[in-house]
């Protein structure tokens, strides 16, 4: 288990000052409702647990923890959210921010990062480092990253960053919170909805041991990086969604059915009144096809 405190991240961090990379265009809105006019950006701060608050950017959210020493953030959305976040931090709490803990690479939540980069330290898994690099995803680069297992120590507070396996993506962390039971898992467990569009990026199934190793951490309230909170039910009730969507298709693929014909017998009525049913069930479905059928090999 490693242990890290802002005397050690700061003596690991190169003398080199870290760039921000060049920007892009965030083409992965996971969000998906109608984009919101340039001004009519809707921005908010709601404590959600002792000095543990979510930081909503329209559609995207992502939490930071507030110390004695500084403040431990996560996700900075983009460039403009960021500085808009650690104005309102400098403003209501008088700290810095002293960490920034990516949750995985993608575009739509780990850019801005270089906005934090002259205070804090950057952190993300192993795998995130060579793909934000590779696909100059416009963030900071990791300065530090591990592989499995590392808690950051701050004025006195800790979070634990877990790496779970693959799921959205082969670099996703979850961040618990164990003084305020809180755990910040973003992108592969919707809340009360079905999986986003047809898995781009994505693992499966892996994405289920990745579940039910977060059904097996101990906390109260999960974090979504979209949506409304939810808790450990929620995860059980995401992982037997896609254990039923993954027996329906690998079914449908072994009897001869088209992605047409599966997502026209599909239908999972348990999960109907899911966010986004009726739109991304049959994406769900025809990405499942695609994995399944890419993995598997036919008589």
């Amino acid at each position: 288990m490693k242990r890290l405190s802002l005397t050690a991240a700061l003596a690991a961090v190169s003398l080199l000052s870290t760039p921000a990379l060049a920007q892009q265009a965030d083409t992965h809105n996971h969000a998906g409702e109608a984009q919101l006019a340039q001004t009519e950006v809707k921005r908010a701060i709601t404590e959600i647990a002792p000095n543990l608050y979510r930081f909503q950017n329209n559609f995207h959210y992502s939490v930071f923890l507030v110390t004695d020493d500084g403040v431990i953030a996560t996700d900075p959305i983009n460039a403009d959210a960021a500085t808009w976040l650690e104005a309102e931090i400098k403003s209501r709490f008088n700290q810095e921010i002293k960490y920034l803990v990516l949750s995985h690479d993608h575009a739509d939540h780990s850019s801005g990062g270089e906005v934090w980069a002259d205070t804090a330290v950057v952190v993300a898994h192993a795998n995130a480092k060579p793909v934000i690099a590779g696909e100059k995803r416009p963030t900071a680069m990791p300065n530090i990253t591990f592989e499995d297992a590392l808690d950051i120590e701050l004025g006195g507070q800790t979070v634990e960053l877990r790496y779970v396996g693959r799921n959205h993506s082969d670099n996703m962390i979850v961040m618990n919170f164990p003084a305020q039971r809180a755990l910040f898992a973003v992108d592969f467990i919707p809340v009360g909805g079905v999986a986003f569009r047809d898995f781009p990026d994505a693992y499966l199934p892996d994405w289920n041991e990745s579940l039910r190793r977060v059904e097996a951490m101990d906390f109260d309230i999960l974090v979504p990086g979209h949506g409304r909170l939810g808790d450990k039910a929620s995860v059980t009730a995401f992982r037997e969604y896609m254990d039923d969507l993954w027996t329906e298709v690998v079914a449908a693929v072994r009897a001869g059915k088209s992605v047409e014909q599966a997502q026209a017998d599909i239908k999972l009525p348990k999960y109907e009144k899911w966010f986004r049913y009726e739109e991304f069930l049959p994406l769900n479905i025809a990405g499942a096809y695609r994995q399944f059928s890419a993995h598997s090999r036919r008589n």
